[in-house]
């Protein structure tokens, strides 16, 4: 993780939270958790999110722990 340390993300307070791509993809750079995904099980934990792109709009799910990756994803917007 290039020196950083692993961040303690806790995946019920993801919601609304602000993340920067490491590598933008057709300039969508900042994003905002819009929805947090659990299994049909009831009184399961969080399993993924769902993500917008600011700029654009374009939403996709990925599993949260993605978030983890410091060579996709920064916290905050930068």
């Amino acid at each position: 993780m290039s020196g950083r340390t692993a961040l303690q993300l806790q995946p019920a307070k993801l919601l609304r939270s602000k993340w920067t791509a490491a590598v933008p993809v057709s300039r969508e750079k900042h994003f905002i958790v819009t929805a947090l995904i659990t299994p049909e099980a009831p009184g399961t934990c969080v399993d993924a999110i769902t993500m917008e792109a600011v700029l654009t709009g374009r939403s996709f799910t990925l599993q949260w722990r993605e978030l983890n990756d410091a060579g996709q994803w920064l916290q905050g917007w930068r």
